[in-house]
């Protein structure tokens, strides 16, 4: 696939140079206004992204575009989502102050003394909003590929010059994200999603009780992104009877996937829990050999995940 990350300094018009590239290119636009109607439709208009959720929620967008399309991203922090992606080439668009204002004057009908305002207002919200949602308030030159100055370039011909670099590259021969990598690259980034409880709001399994710990709630935030129902602590299985038979001590796995007829137990690191909890386990299956169970810690979720085809399930509605 072709991802073509284009940004600039405000006034620089970058926006415009994405547009007329992605129509020379023939390839799909996505906009920041896009974005959000995207996250719109598939977390509830309501839903209020948390900054740092961002950079997940559009590296998810960008991955599920990209199984059947090339792609001209225009936003702020584009050349860091194009790391995840092959045949990416990361545009930067810069302009000395006096066009910047010049242009900030002319698109928005403003005197001199108010286009330098608006410039430093904007200049003041991007870093701030880098800052918050990618840790650093300014790119470097060394994260682009092509860094182009539009004091004497027209929006035209820089992406006419942003045509060439891709042709020139081979990148419009690449095929689209095959559906592996996809899955792979949806299951980072939701699973990053997930840590801020941010889920599709269908067929999301209503909360009846509080977790015992919060890989529990992360683990079931994943599992709702993956529309998989589940159930908390649904039963409980006795593993130690006393002479008379009456039950000295129980087990109850913290999940089961009922699809899958599959018990799933989430240990940590701590290697006291984990030597009492496979004691347990180990008692469970030979009392109920019957009975599907595994056991993880957090770092095997994406394992989990992929043995057993999870993350071939559609992600969008």
């Amino acid at each position: 696939m072709a991802l073509i990350a284009v940004s600039g300094h405000p006034g620089c018009r970058f926006e415009e140079v994405a547009r007329i590239a992605a129509q020379r290119l023939g390839f799909d636009l996505l906009s920041q206004a896009r974005i959000r109607v995207l996250a719109s439709e598939e977390f509830g208009a309501d839903t209020q992204i948390p900054e740092k959720a961002y950079p997940s929620l559009v590296t998810s967008i960008l991955a599920r575009l990209a199984t059947e399309h090339h792609i001209v991203y225009c936003g702020l922090g584009g050349e860091l989502q194009a790391r995840h992606f092959p045949g990416m080439l990361r545009v930067h668009v810069v302009a000395p102050e006096n066009v910047r204002l010049g242009n900030l004057m002319l698109d928005h009908r403003l005197e001199r003394t108010a286009a330098r305002k608006l410039l430093l207002e904007l200049e003041a919200a991007e870093r701030a909003e880098r800052k918050v949602k990618f840790g650093k308030a300014r790119a470097t030159a060394d994260l682009f590929d092509l860094v182009l100055n539009a004091e004497s370039l027209t929006s035209e011909q820089i992406a006419e010059l942003v045509e060439t670099a891709v042709v020139s590259a081979g990148l419009k021969e690449r095929g689209y994200l095959s559906p592996a990598a996809e899955a792979q690259l949806q299951f980072q980034m939701r699973f990053r999603l997930s840590r801020y409880g941010l889920v599709p709001p269908a067929n999301v399994t209503l909360r009846k009780k509080m977790f015992a710990n919060q890989s529990e709630e992360i683990f079931a935030n994943l599992l709702d992104f993956y529309r998989i129902p589940w159930e908390y602590e649904p039963r409980s299985f006795p593993i130690q009877y006393d002479r008379d038979g009456s039950v000295l001590e129980s087990f109850t796995p913290d999940f089961y996937l009922p699809e899958f007829d599959l018990y799933v137990e989430l240990t940590t690191m701590k290697q006291s829990h984990v030597t009492k909890k496979n004691r347990k386990v180990r008692l469970l299956r030979e009392l109920y050999p019957h009975l599907n169970i595994q056991v993880f810690y957090q770092k095997d979720f994406e394992n989990l995940i992929f043995k057993y085809g999870l993350a071939e399930r559609p992600v969008i509605a």
